[in-house]
């Protein structure tokens, strides 16, 4: 596996969060397991743009890579130093740092801690995933954990907006049920601890990251925290007012209409809309005069006793 995630994503190393995001996103698509069945290499290289994004996607281990403190697995590298080794240090004439001692002072045989990690690290196999036990650092581990696994769920607009429970899939004959917070946007990834790779050794197990994809709706379109949706209205609800029954993601509610209204008009039902910290958003209601499908007979004799002047110029405002 190649150690370098901005190679493997095919950013520079100055690259912004977006362009590492998209970079992911384009060769995720291209190598998914699910658009690859069978292909081995296909997935070898989705579980590399995996390691790498979960490095550079995150700003914190990102920057502690980039200082050279962990590597693409996240695994605590070793201080950059020469390690040492030191003959005749302990009581059994083993050398290296298993076998330091410590007196009032301090480090009594070392030049310090530094040196005694170092050399620590040097007889651990060189800090690569190796477990620390006993000794004089009091059994601190540092593990690799497994590789995190990426999903795409498609969600209804609906159950974006309201929560639900829904299925993904893990693999051949593996599933799972995922609740989908209230308030859910597209684009959003939830995180399932311990669902991804397996560890190595003792190393805890990679998590699952799983990328919502919100469905379009019929008539809905979310705007921030706001749910927005254009409805008809006739043209005696225009001229009357009067209730009229709208839809919003909780249910139908009855609006009231002021007597000449005019088509475009933004109507706004407060805490309608998507879940949001402290409430809820509003629904944005656009009214939109619809004549009947077929003509009416009546109604065309009316406007023809009309006059012309009667409503005055509504298009004024477009004079050049």
């Amino acid at each position: 596996m190649r150690q370098d995630p901005y190679e493997i994503l095919g950013v520079k190393q100055d690259a912004s969060q977006k362009d590492i995001q998209s970079a992911f996103r384009k060769l995720a698509k291209k190598y998914h397991p699910d658009l690859n069945p069978g292909d081995r290499k296909a997935e070898e290289i989705f579980k590399e743009i995996s390691a790498a994004n979960e490095i550079l996607g995150d700003g914190d281990k990102r920057a502690r890579f980039d200082r050279g403190e962990i590597d693409i697995n996240g695994v605590e590298r070793a201080p950059s130093q020469n390690y040492r080794e030191y003959a005749g240090a302990g009581q059994h004439g083993a050398p290296g740092a298993e076998d330091a001692f410590f007196d009032e002072g301090g480090f009594s045989q070392f030049g310090g801690f530094e040196d005694i990690f170092a050399s620590f690290m040097s007889r651990r196999g060189g800090g690569n995933a190796s477990q620390f036990g006993g000794g004089p650092f009091g059994g601190a581990h540092f593990r690799a954990a497994g590789a995190d696994a990426h999903y795409t769920m498609e969600v209804a607009f609906l159950d974006a907006i309201n929560g639900t429970t829904a299925s993904v899939s893990l693999g051949p004959g593996s599933s799972l049920d995922v609740k989908i917070p209230a308030g859910t946007r597209d684009g959003q990834t939830l995180r399932l601890r311990g669902k991804g790779g397996k560890g190595p050794a003792k190393g805890q197990d990679g998590d699952a990251m799983i990328e919502i994809r919100v469905k379009p709706h019929a008539f809905f379109r979310r705007d921030g925290d706001d749910i927005r949706v254009e409805v008809p209205i006739t043209i005696r609800e225009a001229v009357l007012g009067g209730k009229v029954k709208v839809p919003t993601p909780g249910g139908y509610v009855n609006m009231n209409l002021k007597p000449n209204t005019n088509s475009g008009t933004v109507l706004r039902l407060k805490g309608k809309g998507a879940p949001k910290a402290g409430g809820h958003g509003d629904v944005l209601v656009t009214l939109k005069i619809v004549l009947p499908e077929k003509p009416d007979a009546e109604l065309t004799r009316m406007m023809e006793s009309w006059p012309e002047d009667a409503a005055g110029n509504p298009r004024r405002t477009l004079t050049l």
